[in-house]
């Protein structure tokens, strides 16, 4: 019994958009909910029993609940309740697990366990990639990645990027919307991030990657491989721009399926030389979101490429990338599925395989402070 609702914590235009369409569908209304991870005081609660409660007008929880014996008042405000949540759709971005557990009874579409298990982590996703090649070696797939390296603490990172000739990504495994990436091409942004963390680190592991430059740049793995941008078709003032592509992919009866797909570009045109380059992550970085002064997100919308606009043919795609586009979304996905899948065990969060998959005090600690306020349940 209970609600429909959409809880979120960025991008309300988005979040709405997502409760007028379970609206429309379920024919019900649906509640959309303010999630921040700083409220102290968030109009969302989890009970003990797993179930997500929404505090909301009563006058509004009559019109989606009237049966008022599941209400809970709030404090003496005869004015607000609080209701049960039967399912609710999850837009909860920054370090979900904060507020949200892995095991619930409220229904979550889009689970916190597809987060820990890769979607928001990249120290598991990269693992989680590591073991669907291994499955995939004898049939001509794999998912390409560049060389990863995980479970580095800062101390190491120097000794890494030295061995790496300071042309690498640095990244915060747990971060997102463009948060906490750092792009590596000389000693100097390597000296930057050092200073930037050791005031804002608070987490004790980061994964070092290979970076993808240009081809006369990039870095170079140990069998030999180089990734590097091909960019978009050059302007008229023979520049050319790192984009990427993203496509969006569904689950059906039948099998996965390709349901939407966009471009974003970097602010910057990619350089020939570094020795001209100041700030890399310009040339580099495509993520659109834009993390403001007082907390609120913006977004750079002049660099989205959308498919049904001419700019898209910038891009200078194929219907072969498409294709491949297509089959490396799939891989990462069921990895990451899979891996979701192993990490539940007779209905139970396994605390002890993610623990020894992430080594990471501070962010295990994070993590199962909520997972102690929720039981198992059938």
């Amino acid at each position: 019994q209970g609600v429909y609702a959409a809880i979120f914590d960025k991008n309300p235009m988005e979040a709405t958009g997502y409760a007028q369409c379970m609206s429309d569908y379920l024919n019900e209304t649906v509640h959309v909910v303010e999630f921040y991870r700083d409220d102290k005081n968030p109009p969302a609660r989890w009970t003990p029993a797993g179930i997500l409660e929404i505090r909301v007008a009563r006058e509004d929880a009559l019109l989606s609940l009237p049966d008022e014996t599941l209400y809970k008042q709030v404090d003496n405000n005869n004015s607000l309740v609080w209701i049960p949540v039967r399912a609710c759709f999850r837009y909860v971005t920054i370090a979900p697990w904060t507020r949200i557990p892995v095991i619930t009874k409220t229904l979550v579409l889009n689970p916190i366990i597809s987060c820990l298990a890769g979607g928001r982590n990249k120290l598991i996703a990269s693992k989680a990639y590591d073991f669907k090649n291994a499955e995939l070696a004898n049939d001509g797939l794999k998912i390409r990645m560049p060389e990863t390296v995980t479970d580095v603490s800062l101390p190491e990172i120097p000794l890494y990027l030295r061995s790496m000739g300071y042309i690498a990504v640095i990244k915060v495994p747990y971060s997102n919307a463009g948060q906490g990436v750092f792009t590596i091409t000389s000693k100097s942004e390597m000296d930057d991030f050092m200073a930037w963390a050791e005031k804002n680190q608070c987490y004790d592991q980061f994964i070092v990657q290979a970076l993808v430059g240009n081809s006369s740049w990039s870095s170079t793995g140990k069998d030999g491989t180089r990734y590097y941008h091909v960019g978009t078709v050059p302007s008229v003032k023979n520049l050319t721009y790192v984009a990427d592509l993203r496509m969006m992919i569904c689950a059906s009866e039948g099998g996965y399926k390709p349901l939407a797909i966009y471009a974003r570009r970097a602010k910057s045109p990619l350089s020939e030389e570094l020795e001209c380059v100041k700030d890399s992550w310009s040339m580099l970085g495509t993520n659109l979101s834009i993390l403001k002064d007082d907390g609120s997100w913006g977004s750079d919308t002049h660099r989205l490429l959308l498919m049904d606009r001419k700019d898209f043919n910038r891009l200078g795609i194929s219907i072969d990338d498409l294709i491949d586009g297509f089959i490396q979304t799939v891989l990462a996905a069921t990895a990451i599925d899979q891996m979701a899948k192993r990490m539940i065990k007779q209905n139970s969060f396994d605390a002890d395989l993610f623990q020894s998959l992430n080594k990471d005090p501070s962010f295990i600690n994070e993590v199962m402070i909520l997972e102690g306020t929720t039981v198992k349940h059938d």
